[in-house]
C-alpha cells in the first residue's frame, strides 16, 4: 500500500518519488509505504487551499459546521475500524485506541456546535449614534503539524477548529503513523468536504514542516512534539511573523499525600505511567510523595506492576503496547544507566523485552525508580516511556516546590481527602493542567488543553480557547450620526 498525498481533493502522487516504509510496533510488520514529499508538494498544496478559503470563508459558519457534524458520524461509524488501525501503526491498547478515535468524535461534535456560535461582541459606543461590536474573522490557510502518539486525537483538535472558523489547511502528519492521516482524508473526502480546505502532506519535518513555515501564504502554525523542535518552529516561524502555536513537552507528577487513598492512588499511577507505554506528553513521570506513605506505595506499585501485561495491542487482554520504534527503546533505555549512576534505586524493571513473541516488536518493561532527588535527570527530563520516579518529601510546600521545579507544565495531580490542601495545590501547581484524585492524564475536549514554561507559548488546543488561534479579531465602528465624530475627542460632559 503506497500512501500518496491528498491535495485539492485528489490523491496525487507528484512531485517527490521518494517513499520510506511504515512498519508495525508491535511485529515488525511492514504496513505501508508513505511519501516523501518536498517543497514542491507543499506549494501544490498551498495553491489549492489557498483558491479554496476564499469560497469557504464565505460559507456560514452553521454551514460549515454541517460538514463537521458529517465527519464526526462517518467517523463514528468506522469507529473500530479506525482504532484497529491505530493499534496497528502506533502501538497502543485497542482499548485506547478506541477512546482516541471517540475524543475524535467528540471534538467534530463539539466544534460544529460553534458553528452556531462563534461569538464576538457587541459594545455601546462613547459617541452617540455609532454602534460598535468585535466578531472573529478566519484568518487563511494554516499549517498543522501533529506527531505520532496520537495521531487521530491531536489532528483533530486542530483541524477541526480550523475548519469551522473558515480556514483551508495544510496537515503534515508524523512519518511513523501516515494511515490514520489517509483514513481521516478519506473520510473528509466522504463528508463532501470541498476540495483544497482539507489537504495532507507526507513527509518530514524538515522537508515539508518547514516549506510549511516559510510559505508566505501559511498565515499559522500549530505544532505539537518536542520542545526542542517547537523551540525551533517558533524561532523560524517568528522570522516570517507568524501566528505559532505550540503544545510540547512535558515531566508529569502526581503528588500523594499522607491523607490520600492509596489504593486510588496506585490507580492513577499506573493508568497515567504506563497508558501508552508512557508515550503522552501528560504521562506520570514522577510521584512526589510524602514521607509517611512512601513505603506503602512502593509496596503497592510494585505488586500492581506484576500485574500488568505486555504485547499486542490488538489483544484485548494487553495492558500496555510497544514504543513506538527502535530508537525509542534506546532512548528509554539509556536512561536506566543515567538514573543508577545519580544514584536512584532501580526497584523493577530497566530492561528491553524480547523473548518468544515480544522479541519481533519495540518492548519495554515498565520501570519504577526509588530514592530519586528532585535535580537527577531522570526527573527534570522528559523520557517518553514507561519510566516513573519516586520522589519522597516532607510537606504539601514541598511537593508543590518539586512539581514546579522542571523547565515543563502541562499537567499534575495531586491525592489527598484534605480540601484545604487540595485548592492550596491547585491554585500553586505551575502547570496548564491540575487534576485532584485522579492521574495526569485524561483532559476532555472542551477545556483547553495545554500547559506554561517549556510545554507551550500561550495557546491552547480544544474547547472555546481553540478558535483563537485559527481566527483574528475584526472590530467593526458603525457611525450613522450623518457627521464626523472624533472618538476621544468630542466629548461632551453630562452636568458640566
Amino acid at each position: 500500500m503506497k500512501l500518496t498525498n491528498f491535495i485539492d481533493g485528489k490523491w496525487q502522487d507528484i512531485g517527490s518519488t521518494e517513499y520510506t516504509p511504515v512498519f508495525n510496533p508491535a511485529n515488525g510488520e511492514q504496513l505501508a509505504e508513505v511519501k516523501l514529499s518536498t517543497m514542491e508538494d507543499v506549494n501544490i498544496a498551498v495553491e489549492a487551499a489557498v483558491k479554496a478559503q476564499k469560497k469557504w470563508a464565505r460559507v456560514p459558519a452553521p454551514k460549515r459546521a454541517d460538514y463537521l457534524y458529517e465527519i464526526g458520524r462517518i467517523m463514528k461509524e468506522k469507529k473500530e475500524h479506525l482504532a484497529q488501525v491505530l493499534t496497528k501503526e502506533m502501538g497502543k491498547v485497542i482499548e485506547e485506541g478506541r477512546g482516541e478515535v471517540q475524543e475524535g468524535i467528540d471534538m467534530a461534535l463539539y466544534m460544529a456546535g460553534e458553528g452556531r456560535r462563534l461569538f464576538g461582541e457587541t459594545t455601546p459606543s462613547e459617541l452617540a449614534d455609532k454602534f460598535a461590536m468585535s466578531v472573529r474573522a478566519p484568518i487563511g490557510v494554516v499549517g498543522l503539524i501533529t506527531p505520532w502518539n496520537f495521531p487521530v486525537a491531536i489532528a483533530t483538535w486542530k483541524s477541526f477548529p480550523a475548519i469551522v472558523a473558515g480556514n483551508a489547511f495544510i496537515w503534515k502528519p508524523a512519518t511513523e503513523t501516515p494511515m490514520m492521516a489517509y483514513e481521516m482524508a478519506k473520510i473528509f473526502e466522504e463528508a463532501g468536504l470541498p476540495p483544497g480546505v482539507a489537504n495532507v502532506v507526507f513527509g518530514s519535518g524538515s522537508q515539508v514542516g518547514t516549506a510549511m513555515i516559510e510559505h508566505p501564504e501559511v498565515k499559522v502554525i500549530s505544532f505539537t512534539g518536542s520542545t526542542e523542535t517547537g523551540s525551533k518552529v517558533a524561532e523560524l516561524g517568528g522570522r516570517h511573523l507568524k501566528k505559532v502555536s505550540l503544545e510540547m513537552g512535558g515531566k508529569n507528577a502526581v503528588i500523594v499525600m499522607e491523607d490520600a487513598d492509596l489504593s486510588l492512588a496506585v490507580e492513577g499511577i499506573l493508568w497515567s505511567a504506563f497508558g501508552t507505554a508512557g508515550q503522552r506528553c501528560t504521562a506520570c513521570s514522577r510521584v512526589i510523595v510524602h514521607k509517611d506513605v512512601r513505603e506503602d506505595l512502593e509496596k503497592m506499585l510494585l505488586e500492581q506492576m506484576e500485574k500488568l501485561t505486555i504485547g499486542d495491542g490488538l489483544d484485548e487482554t494487553v495492558k500496555i503496547g510497544p514504543v513506538i520504534n527502535k530508537n525509542a527503546l534506546e532512548k528509554i533505555h539509556s536512561y536506566i544507566k543515567v538514573g543508577q549512576e545519580e544514584g536512584a534505586t532501580l526497584l523493577t524493571g530497566g530492561t528491553i523485552l524480547n523473548e518468544a513473541e515480544l522479541a519481533k516488536g519495540n518492548y519495554y518493561a515498565p520501570t519504577l525508580f526509588t530514592n530519586v532527588t528532585p535535580n537527577m535527570r531522570i526527573a527534570q527530563e522528559e523520557i517518553f516511556g514507561p519510566v516513573v520516579s519516586l520522589i519522597e518529601v516532607n510537606s504539601l510546600e514541598e511537593a508543590i516546590e518539586v512539581n514546579n521545579g522542571v523547565k515543563f507544565g502541562l499537567s499534575s495531580s495531586i491525592y489527598s481527602r484534605d480540601v484545604n490542601k487540595v485548592f492550596r495545590a491547585q491554585r500553586d501547581l505551575d502547570t496548564g493542567i491540575v487534576y485532584v484524585n485522579a492521574g495526569t492524564t485524561g483532559a476532555e475536549i472542551h477545556l483547553p488543553f495545554g500547559g506554561t514554561k517549556g510545554t507551550g507559548n500561550g495557546h491552547r488546543d480544544s474547547g472555546v480557547a481553540a478558535l483563537d488561534v485559527y481566527t483574528e479579531w475584526k472590530s467593526i465602528y458603525i457611525d450613522y450620526s450623518g457627521k464626523l465624530q472624533r472618538a476621544q475627542i468630542d466629548t461632551q460632559v453630562i452636568g458640566g
